[in-house]
């Protein structure tokens, strides 16, 4: 039986973190129902489309029912208090204030069913100055400090290729609901959860903010480890305007690199402070992997132990074999589906399920 039979939700959260949230409990096992406006929700027209549906909205709302509701009418309002009546877990998306306008906020619905975990998701809390302040993950990164370190050779920051606030808090939001699972089964009582998307992004920055972390100065990308300042922590372009990685610091696979190259005497150049104690090692990296293609590169790292990766754009990271030995991109109902990142030795394999058309029968 699947972890969480038994257990029915409802999501009024839209495009990414909540969805994903009810999709990871969908996919093991949760009744999940995708309370949406009329229209419908924006991602279901989100491009590209395979086998008639959204790729995004069939990869984040696979295994749902889909019922819309028109919350600001007195039949949509009826209709969503029938269905929280044996509802374990509540999913809310809307801006601070819209669900108490709606009759529907927290101390609402507890009152009349207090078993219910209600978990409200939004950019910056539901109360303090920020907490109206309009923003998607972009605006999120960029106050969270994180944008600045995603940056180029020349300091100026870019487009992040993940979307990592929304998904921070649709994985905080997960692990959030299902201790609140657990405590109800001691207390007898549901709870609230405030999930900001700021909140859930921040911690992720103790490994490469310490000193501001510590009230010192902000991290600059060239001088961090982690972020460009080392030559074994780095990106390199290849003589086909392609790119490879060294992905690990310790010291054993700069010595078996350099020791392949013939230039162990540059090793002392990878124990040193990252930034202007490394550049000289990075420059010296930079001319080797310009003397070969990449695929060149990767038969020569074949038979060596070093943390070597060659830069995949999506179609070739998809196309791993190693993908399908895991069973991580299958092929139901006609399209393409990424299969769930986590999976339990007790239970048969997963199954995909289609996602579901708007007002489908329950």
């Amino acid at each position: 039986m699947a972890k969480l039979t038994g257990i029915k939700v409802i999501d009024l959260s839209l495009f990414l973190p909540g969805p994903m949230l009810s999709m990871m409990m969908a996919d093991h096992g949760a009744e999940v129902i995708k309370v949406e406006p009329p229209t419908g929700d924006p991602a279901r027209a989100m491009e590209p489309m395979e086998a008639g549906q959204s790729v995004w909205f069939r990869n984040l709302n696979r295994g749902k029912q889909a019922l819309a509701l028109d919350l600001k009418s007195d039949a949509g309002r009826a209709q969503l208090w029938e269905l929280l009546a044996d509802t374990d877990v509540m999913i809310e998306g809307f801006r601070p204030g819209v669900m108490k306008r709606l009759g529907f906020d927290y101390d609402t619905v507890s009152a009349r069913y207090p078993k219910i975990v209600y978990c409200s998701i939004s950019a910056f809390g539901q109360e303090g100055e920020m907490a109206h302040h309009p923003a998607h993950d972009l605006a999120v990164q960029a106050l969270s400090g994180f944008l600045s370190v995603n940056d180029g050779a020349d300091g100026t920051p870019v487009v992040p290729g993940v979307p990592s606030a929304d998904m921070a808090a649709g994985l905080n939001g997960l692990s959030a609901v299902l201790m609140a699972l657990i405590g109800r089964d001691k207390s007898g009582e549901g709870d609230y959860i405030d999930i900001a998307m700021f909140d859930s992004m921040l911690p992720w920055c103790a490994h490469i903010a310490g000193s501001a972390i510590a009230g010192g100065a902000s991290p600059q990308s060239q001088s961090q480890r982690s972020l460009g300042g080392a030559a074994f922590y780095n990106v390199y372009k290849t003589a086909d305007d392609k790119h490879v990685v060294l992905g690990a610091r310790e010291v054993k696979f700069a010595r078996n690199l350099l020791t392949a190259l013939e230039r162990l005497d540059l090793l002392p150049l990878a124990e040193a402070e990252p930034g202007a104690g490394q550049a000289p090692l990075v420059a010296f990296l930079r001319e080797i992997f310009a003397t070969k293609t990449r695929d060149q590169w990767i038969e020569w790292f074949a038979d060596k132990d070093v943390a070597f990766s060659p830069v995949l754009d999506f179609r070739e990271a998809l196309d791993q074999d190693f993908l399908r030995e895991r069973g991580l991109l299958i092929e139901a109902h006609g399209s393409h589906q990424i299969a769930p990142s986590f999976r339990f030795a007790s239970e048969t394999d997963w199954q995909a399920d289609d996602a579901p058309v708007l007002d489908e029968p329950q």
